[in-house]
C-alpha cells in the first residue's frame, strides 16, 4: 500500500490516543474560533505537500511557514470550503482543482484557532499565484519526509512564563515548527508505525 493510501485510510479510521491536541491558549475561558486549512498532497510518484510562506508584515504568524487556510466564515458551509476558499485566496488554487479526501483531527493554537486539518489532492505542477499582501512565497516538500518522525524535532522554549514545547520539520533550510508541525506529527501518527 502506498503512502497516500494509507493516509486517506488513516484519516477515514478512529484517532490514536497519542494525538496532539494543541498549543497553550492565551485565555482559556475565551471560546475557540474555528478555522481549516488545506493539506494539499500532489499527485506524483513521491507526493508533496504544498506550504505557504507567511509574509513578514502579518499581525500574526509573521515569516511562518503553513498550510493554506484561515478562519471559517459565516458563508462557508462547512470546514472543507473554508480551506479551498482560503486556498484559492491566498495561492490562486483553484476549488475544482481538488480532490478531497476528507478531515483529520482538530488541533487548538496559542492564539485561540481550533484548526480543522482538510486533505485533498490536486495535480502537480499547478501555475499558482500567491496573495501579494498575505503570502510571501509557496513550495512543495515532500509528503515522506514530512510524515517521517524521524524529521519531526520536539523542541521547546519559554513562553509567557511556561516552558513551551513544539515541533519542528527542517527541510532544506525552511522551519516548519508550531501548529503546522503538529499537524503534520498528528498525520504521522495516525499512520503507525513508520517503515
Amino acid at each position: 500500500m502506498s503512502l497516500v493510501e494509507r493516509l486517506r485510510a488513516a484519516i477515514a479510521a478512529p484517532p490514536p490516543f497519542d494525538l496532539l491536541a494543541g498549543d497553550l491558549v492565551e485565555d482559556s475561558d475565551a471560546p475557540l474560533r474555528p478555522a481549516a486549512v488545506l493539506v494539499a498532497i500532489t499527485r506524483r510518484p513521491e507526493p508533496g505537500v504544498l506550504l505557504t510562506v507567511r509574509r513578514e508584515h502579518l499581525r500574526t504568524h509573521a515569516g511562518q511557514i503553513a498550510f493554506p487556510g484561515g478562519r471559517i466564515d459565516p458563508e462557508d458551509r462547512d470546514a472543507a470550503a473554508a480551506a479551498l476558499r482560503e486556498a484559492d485566496e491566498e495561492i490562486g488554487l483553484p476549488p475544482s482543482a481538488v480532490t478531497l479526501w476528507g478531515s483529520a483531527d482538530r488541533y487548538r493554537t496559542v492564539t485561540g484557532y481550533e484548526v480543522t486539518p482538510v486533505l485533498g489532492e490536486i495535480a502537480p505542477d499547478l501555475a499558482l499565484a500567491p496573495h501579494e499582501a498575505e503570502v510571501a512565497d509557496w513550495f512543495e516538500a515532500p509528503l515522506a519526509f514530512l510524515l517521517d518522525p524521524a524529521n519531526q524535532r520536539l523542541m521547546s522554549a519559554d513562553f509567557r512564563g511556561q516552558r513551551r514545547h513544539y515541533y519542528e520539520i527542517p527541510w532544506e533550510g525552511r522551519r516548519i515548527w508550531g501548529a503546522t508541525a503538529a499537524m503534520l506529527v498528528n498525520l504521522s501518527r495516525r499512520l503507525g508505525p513508520w517503515t
